[in-house]
């Protein structure tokens, strides 16, 4: 296949793409580790760009840790972006390490992905497993990073030194669908740090998480705190919550969901604000 043209593109943007594209045709194949958010569906696009279509598969992680809106699109979105997709069903919660959740609990589970990954590279005849770590993750507290390391997983827009910023442009540029679309971190990113990770709990987020983006909050998250549910949005969608007939909508529904108390955090929605207790306010993450 051949390059897009660069031409609406900032010129270093433009030197990354074609970078990215040489990294990853001179690998020959490839499994994109695909969450089917805006960084995966990338490298998807450039895999299937730079390696053709026969030698590129999207695979993502099945497991109740994975928002069910992710799971519901992602193998129409794979085929948007030209690309074989197939399903692997994860088995972190048999590790007891994972359930406990530590505070490098994504080593755990990214570790299992990997392995899986790597093993159906190896069953499909292709030569690398890609993520879509970018160069902006790696400021962040992010375990999984060294899972990656440690499976030989290939990150090709952190390689180049695309930003989370240069994802989205690029990902524009070139018609991916979820150019826009809000982060979307695993479920069990919600809950603290050394409280265990359960089923019952992700499923509760999860519906938690799935009634605010039916009243319009497109990017949310829900805390989980044993029996409080602490809400984060942006701060300036925060106000909408002086609609007393929203807020005994969110109330009712939550504590049918089964928790006790509902609250919404002040601060606003902040990506990895369970990793303040760390290393202070601030920390980046999931």
């Amino acid at each position: 296949m051949h390059e897009q043209s660069t031409a609406s593109l900032a010129p270093e943007l433009a030197v990354k793409y074609r970078s990215s594209l040489a990294l990853i045709r001179a690998r020959g194949s490839a499994v994109v580790a695909f969450s089917g958010g805006v960084d995966s569906a990338l490298v998807l696009r450039l895999a299937v760009e730079a390696l053709g279509a026969e030698r590129v598969l999207a695979v993502t992680g099945r497991s109740p840790s994975v928002p069910s809106a992710d799971l519901a699109g992602v193998a129409k979105l794979a085929a948007a972006l030209g690309a074989r997709h197939a399903f692997h069903d994860t088995s972190e919660f048999d590790d007891p390490n994972y359930v406990a959740n530590p505070q490098n609990r994504c080593y755990f589970c990214k570790s299992d992905l990997y392995e899986g990954l790597r093993a159906l590279a190896r069953e499909r005849g292709l030569a690398v497993v890609l993520c879509g770590t970018n160069a902006d993750d790696l400021g962040d507290y992010r375990p999984g990073l060294q899972a990656a390391d440690e499976h030989g997983v290939l990150a090709p827009l952190a390689e180049v030194g695309m930003t989370k910023a240069e994802v989205r442009a690029l990902s524009a540029a070139l018609g991916v669908p979820v150019a826009d679309k809000p982060a979307s971190p695993c479920l069990s990113s919600r809950v603290p740090y050394g409280e265990a990770v359960t089923v019952e709990k992700l499923r509760r987020i999860d519906a938690a998480e799935t009634l605010l983006r039916g009243l319009g909050f497109r990017d949310c998250r829900v805390r989980h705190h044993e029996s409080l549910a602490r809400i984060e949005v942006p701060a300036d969608e925060g106000e909408r919550f002086a609609d007393a007939a929203l807020r005994q909508r969110v109330d009712a529904a939550l504590r049918e969901l089964g928790f006790q108390y509902v609250a919404l955090d002040l601060r606003g929605l902040r990506s990895g604000s369970l990793n303040e207790v760390l290393l202070g306010p601030g920390l980046r993450g999931v």
